[in-house]
């Protein structure tokens, strides 16, 4: 969702419940599930599946990634998933085919989660010119992903719940349009769909400058690249990022930083859907963010002293799924704090596999603020040689997952998240130098 953000896909089995629930998007315990996990990935490719099981309730395939492609048609980007080198693209376009992944998303979907595709990510090559070109547009998206049909349907006969506008960067010019032109397509559609903004920056009030998504600018809410959409468009859900800034959940117990309440009042105030839902993004992990994690004994109040205080809570979105799960299920704790008890997979009665991919973006920021300064983490270095043999060079408009190895500059370095076109060597924190090259 920043100037630089980080893509994640995960890989899950879903398993068909009994007495499965539809889902809820006015429940304040819902639970969205954004993921790195390249080590997923390969567990599922290679078919050692992991049980997907009823803690998460929202899962969103990134990225669109470039609105106008190829014969004015989309493209996706899902990574080492579905990519130009494994798959194919459907003819005189450069959509990819990924149809193999429909059964899967189906799955899902049949056990009571929704499914959507993110538009936006890193790249940032979005946006449109006119209100008349962008309405026109949400009629691609109908057509390719949604409720509509076409002959180059990426997730073939698979119909996404909806969409994640994951706006990192340029003008808004037309999103309202297309927004609304899509809502009315959903509206005659024959299952509920959703529309949500992912990632939102949490902003502060106070006067800060260097902070996300600015360079030397003046304080905007409640976001730069989405913020006048959301204040004009209604949105069934925010996902709020409260790490790495100054308004993360370390600062909870700071009145003057912590500002859910900042949120609240704007979706009661200003939203135009006034039943808006606002989540609280956390990492799963203390690896998955420069700051702001926080153990579960700490989230835990957090979260119930959230839900209890606003309305708008709809529930957590962590960041991400499989570094939760690695780190002793943490979404299971989280789920806990939301329902007040303990969480458990349900029993089930029949089982199927599925691959699903699902993201999120962020990354490490700069924030000053008059009183405190929070900076980007520098590239983490391990000193020693290490044999470098069969490991290619970096190169620029690549994307590299977590575990990735490149040389650059003689030394080994391993990506910590996804990347691309960020240089080993600088201060984004997406790679970590692993040595000198022997």
């Amino acid at each position: 969702m920043f100037s630089k953000s980080t893509l994640t896909y995960v890989l899950f089995l879903c398993f068909v419940t009994r007495n499965v629930a539809a889902f809820d998007m006015s429940s304040n315990q819902n639970v969205t599930g954004c993921v790195l996990g390249s080590e997923l990935i390969w567990s599922c490719q290679s078919g050692q599946y992991r049980t997907m099981d009823a803690i998460i309730n929202t899962f969103s395939i990134a990225f669109l990634d470039e609105f106008y492609s190829t014969d004015n048609l989309p493209s996706i980007d899902l990574a080492n998933t579905c990519n130009t080198g494994d798959n194919s693209l459907f003819s005189g376009t450069n959509l990819l085919n990924c149809s193999f992944l429909a059964s899967g998303i189906e799955t899902c979907q049949a056990a009571g989660k929704i499914v959507t595709i993110s538009l936006g990510g890193a790249t940032g090559s979005n946006g449109f010119a006119n209100d008349t070109e962008a309405a026109a547009y949400a009629q691609t998206i109908w057509d390719f992903f949604l409720g509509g049909s076409s002959r180059t349907r990426p997730f073939g006969s698979a119909i996404l719940d909806g969409i994640d506008m994951d706006i990192e960067g340029g003008s808004q010019t037309g999103f309202v349009s297309f927004l609304s032109a899509l809502r009315t397509l959903m509206n005659g559609g024959s299952k509920p769909y959703y529309i949500t903004a992912g990632s939102v920056l949490m902003l502060h009030t106070m006067t800060v400058t260097n902070t996300v998504r600015f360079i030397s600018a003046s304080m905007s809410f409640p976001d730069a690249y989405i913020g006048t959409t959301l204040n004009e468009f209604g949105f069934d859900a925010v996902y709020v990022q409260f790490y790495n800034n100054y308004c993360g959940l370390t600062n909870y117990n700071n009145p003057n930083a912590w500002d859910f309440a900042t949120w609240d009042n704007w979706a009661h105030t200003v939203s135009p859907n006034p039943d808006v839902k606002v989540y609280i993004g956390a990492p799963a992990s203390s690896s998955t963010a420069g700051s702001g994690y926080v153990s579960p004994s700490t989230f835990t109040p957090i979260i119930q002293e959230t839900m209890a205080e606003y309305s708008s809570f709809g529930g957590v979105m962590l960041w991400d799924a499989s570094q939760a799960y690695t780190n002793d299920r943490y979404d299971i704790s989280v789920k806990d704090a939301l329902l007040g008890g303990t969480s458990s997979p349900p029993p089930t009665t029949t089982t199927t596999t599925t691959t699903i991919m699902t993201t999120t973006m962020t990354s490490p920021i700069t924030t000053t603020t008059s009183t405190s300064t929070i900076s980007s983490p520098s590239p983490t270095t391990t000193s020693g040689t290490i044999s470098c043999a069969g490991v290619a060079a970096w190169q620029t408009g690549v994307a590299y997952v977590g575990g990735d190895e490149v040389i650059y500059d003689g030394d080994l370095w391993t990506a910590n998240w996804w990347s691309e076109n960020d240089v080993p060597s600088g201060s984004s924190g997406d790679w970590a130098n692993s040595g000198v090259c022997a």
